[in-house]
C-alpha cells in the first residue's frame, strides 16, 4: 500500500469516529427524545455499514463482533450492521500467483496440475481458491490477501486511537465496559488469523478431537504445501446447511441434522479448550448424504478450565431451579458488576426460567426482545470480552437452528444432544442427584429464613451505597462535560484565529484548549480512581 494510501484510510477511520462522537455530544446537549435518538444511530449505523465495505480489511472483523454487542450498543444501530458478511473483491490473480510462488519458493506448476484463476471465496484477511495437485487430488488453497498486512498495521494504529478516545470521552458509563480489553482481544485474534500455521494446527486439533464423531466431516491438511501464508486442504464438496431446498430434495432430516449440529458444537461451548468463532452458513456445510461438513478454522476463542466449570455449574443450577447458586455462577464469570445485588438476579432467573412457552408463542417476540434488552442494559450486567466471541459463534448457530426449524422448539431440538453430553461429562450421576436434593425447599428453609430477615437492612445499604455511587459519578461527570466543551470552545477559537489570521486570537485559544485538556484527564484520572475504590469495596462486600 502506497503511503498516502495509508493516510487516506487512517484519515478516513479517524474522521468517521470523530463525526460519530460530536453527533453524540451534540444530541445530549440538546437533550434528543428518545425517537430522534434512535434515527440517530440508524444513520450512524448506515454510514458505518458503507464504511466498512468501502475500506474492506480488518474493519468488517470489528463489524462483525460489534453486531452481536446488543447489550452495549443501541438497537437502531445494531440492526443496521447485523447481517453484515465478510464477503469482499478479490484480489487480480497475478498478485495472487506471486504470493503462491513466493511461498512455495517456485512456480506454481511445479506444485499443482491446474488451479482456478477465479476465487471460490473471498474475504477481507484470505482467499480460496480451487486447484489440483500433481496427482490430481483436488484442493482447496487458501491465499493471504497480498496487501493484508500492511492494512492490518493501519487500522490497529487507527483503533488504538480511537480506543483511547473513546475510553476518555465517550458517554458511556466507563465501569461497563473496558474498551482496551476489548482491543486486546481482537487484536489477538486478528493477529493468530494472519497466520495460516496456527489455523493448520486448530485444523488438526479438531479433526482429532472428533475423530470418533460419525457423519462429520472436517479437512485434512497438507503441512508440506501450506506456510504461514498459504493453507493447502482438502477439497469437499458441500452445500451451505440453511439451503432448505436442498435439504429436502436430498430428504435430509432437518431435526436429526439439527442435533448433530448442536452435538458439535455444545462440547466447544461448555469443555475447556478452543472453539470455532465463525460457524457462518458459509463455514458449515451439508453433503448430499446429510453428512456435516466443518471449514474455516481461522477465527477461533478458547474457554479456561475455570469459565468452564463455571458454565457447567450455571446450567445445573438452572435444571434444578437453584437460582442463587446460578446468580452466584454468573458472578463468578464475570457477567455481573460488583455492586449488583443478587437477589434481584436470582428473581429474574427464575422468572426468565418459569416463563410458560405457550404464552410466549402468543406475545410479539420482536417487543419482548426489545424490553429484555432494555432491562439488561438497565442493570448492572456486563458480557465479559473474553466472550465476546462465545457469544458469536452460540448467536450464529442458534440462527441456523431457527432457519432449519421454522416451527419447532428450539429448547426441543437441543434438549437430546444436552441430555446425552451431560450424561457423557458427569459419569458420577450420585453427585448430580445430591446437587438435585440440595436444592430443594426443604433443604433451603434455613437459609431462606435468614435471608428475609436480613433483607431489610441489606435493601437498605445497598440502596444507601447506589445513591452515593450515582451522585460522585455525577459529579466527575460533570467536571468531564464542563472541561470538554470549554476545550471545544478552544479548538474552534483557534481554527477561528488562524482563518481571521489573528495570532493573539489563536495563541489565547490554544492556551485555553490546553488547560482544558488537562482538567479533563484530571477530571478522568480523578474518576477511574474512584471507580476502582468502588469496584473493590464492592467485591469485599460480598
Amino acid at each position: 500500500m502506497k503511503y498516502e494510501r495509508k493516510w487516506f484510510r487512517m484519515w478516513k477511520i479517524m474522521s468517521f469516529a470523530l463525526s460519530i462522537l460530536i453527533q453524540v455530544y451534540w444530541y445530549r446537549i440538546r437533550k434528543k427524545s428518545n425517537s430522534e435518538w434512535e434515527k440517530l444511530w440508524e444513520k450512524i449505523g448506515r454510514e458505518f455499514r458503507q464504511t466498512l465495505f468501502e475500506l474492506e480489511g480488518l474493519l468488517i472483523k470489528v463489524g462483525q463482533m460489534l453486531s452481536i454487542r446488543a447489550d452495549l450498543l443501541p438497537n437502531g444501530f445494531i440492526r443496521q450492521i447485523q447481517d453484515l458478511v465478510d464477503q469482499v473483491p478479490p484480489s487480480p490473480w497475478e498478485d495472487i500467483k506471486k504470493v503462491l510462488e513466493r511461498e512455495w519458493d517456485c512456480p506454481i506448476e511445479e506444485i499443482l496440475l491446474s488451479i482456478d484463476k477465479k476465487a471460490v471465496a473471498s474475504a477481507s484477511i484470505g482467499e480460496v481458491y480451487r486447484g489440483q495437485l500433481k496427482d490430481g487430488t483436488e484442493v482447496a488453497i487458501k491465499v493471504q490477501r497480498p496487501t493484508i498486512q500492511s492494512v492490518i498495521k493501519t487500522d490497529f494504529r487507527s483503533l488504538a486511537i480511537i480506543i483511547w478516545f473513546a475510553q476518555h470521552f465517550a458517554p458511556v458509563p466507563k465501569e461497563f465496559i473496558n474498551f482496551n480489553r476489548l482491543f486486546q482481544e481482537l487484536k489477538h485474534v486478528i493477529e493468530r488469523e494472519l497466520d495460516f500455521k496456527k489455523e493448520m494446527e486448530t485444523v488438526n486439533h479438531f479433526r482429532q478431537r472428533f475423530s470418533s464423531f460419525s457423519r462429520l466431516t472436517i479437512p485434512k491438511v497438507y503441512p508440506e504445501f501450506s506456510t504461514s501464508q498459504v493453507l493447502v486442504m482438502e477439497w469437499i464438496d458441500g452445500v451451505r446447511i440453511t439451503d432448505v431446498d436442498f435439504l429436502d430434495q436430498e430428504n435430509i432430516d432437518r431435526e436429526e441434522l439439527s442435533q448433530r449440529l448442536i452435538r458439535v458444537f455444545l462440547p466447544q461451548w461448555l469443555e475447556a479448550g478452543v472453539f470455532h468463532a465463525d460457524p457462518h452458513a458459509g463455514n458449515v456445510l451439508v453433503k448430499s448424504d446429510g453428512t456435516l461438513v466443518l471449514l474455516d478454522f481461522g477465527m477461533v476463542g478458547e474457554i479456561s478450565k475455570k469459565d468452564a466449570l463455571n458454565f457447567q455449574e450455571l446450567l445445573q443450577a438452572i435444571l434444578l431451579k437453584n437460582y442463587s447458586k446460578a446468580a452466584e455462577a454468573l458472578l463468578d464469570l464475570g457477567f455481573l458488576l460488583p455492586e449488583v445485588n443478587l437477589k434481584t438476579i436470582e428473581s429474574l432467573l427464575k422468572e426468565a426460567v418459569t416463563i410458560d412457552l405457550d404464552q410466549l408463542k402468543e406475545m410479539d417476540l420482536l417487543a419482548v426482545k426489545k424490553e429484555m434488552n432494555d432491562i439488561v442494559k438497565s442493570l448492572p450486567i456486563q458480557v465479559p470480552t473474553r466472550f465476546v466471541f462465545l457469544g458469536r459463534s452460540f448467536v450464529t448457530i442458534e440462527g441456523m437452528l431457527h432457519t432449519l426449524n421454522l416451527n419447532k422448539e428450539i429448547l426441543e431440538i437441543v434438549k437430546p444432544a444436552f441430555m446425552e453430553w451431560l450424561n457423557q461429562t458427569n459419569p458420577n450421576k450420585w453427585k448430580f442427584v445430591l446437587k438435585w436434593i440440595q436444592a430443594q425447599p426443604i433443604f433451603q428453609i434455613f437459609q431462606s429464613i435468614s435471608d428475609l430477615l436480613e433483607t431489610p437492612q441489606r435493601s437498605l445499604a445497598q440502596k444507601e451505597i447506589q445513591q452515593q455511587r450515582e451522585f460522585y459519578f455525577a459529579i466527575y461527570e460533570n467536571q468531564k462535560k464542563q472541561t470538554f466543551y470549554l476545550g471545544v470552545l478552544g479548538l474552534l477559537g483557534v481554527f477561528s484565529g488562524i482563518y481571521l489570521q489573528n495570532p493573539m486570537m489563536w495563541k489565547i485559544s490554544l492556551g485555553w484548549f490546553g488547560i482544558s485538556f488537562v482538567g479533563y484527564v484530571v477530571s478522568s484520572w480523578r474518576q477511574r480512581k474512584w471507580l476502582k475504590l468502588m469496584e473493590k469495596k464492592g467485591v469485599t462486600r460480598k
